[in-house]
């Protein structure tokens, strides 16, 4: 770890007692003096972290950080483990480095400061207030073989979340996972390789586990975070536990397919049994949702039948 991040860490350490801690006390305890330590506060302000500073009483974290055991994490997966503090895009560092990994590998960051969601949107990536993760994986017949992939996925997110006392959590079709019906975290599957070929896929995950209220006020969506919950689930613990199902999951798939996880899905579905509408480009589809088929399409039940809808301009909404 660099001195540069690993200052900022020791701040946080001493500001994690939820109390107000002096500029005095920050400096003895780390060796360095009061402009050193107001220069790493300012700087993690930069990044995303919220940090009340009073005359008098010193700082203190507007909303708990939970960091990564980095130590912890390496020595309890079985894959290779890339961890950093900041990183431009966890996505994009697997992507670049396919033609080295093997399946389940992934990638943990702190903070990225090019977070992409689906559709090109960003994803907001303040420092430790969330869980922004990547998992390599070689698909040996190409894109058709992973066709529902993110399905799965999805499926994967649910239970591991479920795992950890996340309960009133859903699916909003493709991909997006819903706590209390707002967004709690989103997935983005980007590949290399050929489509009728070998291809290699990143597997992108982010969860909000504790957005502050000046970056929540950036997402022009309603989102939720865990930070609700009674116990907040330890980061280490879930990056672990998520990359097991995970690889458990995908191998079920290779071998099952997408009909493996129907009744999963069905169980997570928001919107399985309910009136929707699908806007496809400039046109809108109305019906009931009848779930997904082997394929992952989303199958509505509509005047003129059952009919299955696929593609990335499709978005979901509940009739009003």
């Amino acid at each position: 770890m660099s001195d540069h991040w690993g200052r900022k860490r020791q701040i946080l350490a001493l500001l994690s007692s939820g109390q107000f801690v002096s500029g005095e006390q920050l400096a003895c305890e780390l060796g360095i003096s009061r402009a050193a330590v107001n220069k790493h506060v300012d700087t993690l302000e930069n990044y995303g972290v919220a940090i009340y500073s009073v005359k008098g009483r010193g700082y203190k974290l507007a909303s708990p950080i939970s960091l990564i055991d980095a130590s912890h994490l390496v020595q309890s997966i079985d894959n290779r483990c890339f961890y950093f503090d900041e990183i431009a895009s966890t996505n994009g560092f697997m992507l670049g480095h396919t033609t080295e990994l093997k399946n389940g590998d992934v990638c943990v960051a702190e903070y990225q400061s090019a977070g992409r969601g689906r559709r090109g949107r960003t994803w907001v990536s303040p420092y430790g207030h969330h869980l922004y993760f990547s998992l390599f994986w070689s698909f040996p017949q190409g894109m058709t073989q992973a066709m529902g992939l993110s399905l799965v996925v999805a499926c994967t997110l649910v239970e591991v979340l479920k795992s950890f006392g996340v309960e009133n959590i859903g699916v909003k079709w493709p991909n997006d996972i819903y706590l209390d019906h707002k967004k709690l975290a989103g997935i983005l599957i980007e590949m290399s390789g050929q489509v009728d070929s070998e291809c290699q896929l990143i597997i992108g995950v982010g969860i909000n586990m504790a957005m502050s209220e000046d970056q929540g006020k950036g997402i022009d969506q309603p989102w939720s975070d865990l930070s609700a919950l009674a116990t907040m689930p330890n980061k280490t613990d879930l990056v672990i536990e998520l990359q097991k199902q995970l690889k458990r999951d995908i191998q079920l798939f290779e071998r099952e397919g997408l009909s493996a996880f129907k009744i999963r899905w069905q169980a997570a579905d928001l919107f399985y049994g309910r009136e929707i509408r699908l806007l496809i480009g400039e046109n809108t589809v109305e019906g009931v949702c009848r779930g997904v088929d082997e394929q992952g399409a989303v199958l509505l039940e509509t005047a003129g039948g059952t009919k299955a809808f696929i593609g990335g301009e499709i978005s979901l909404r509940a009739l009003e």
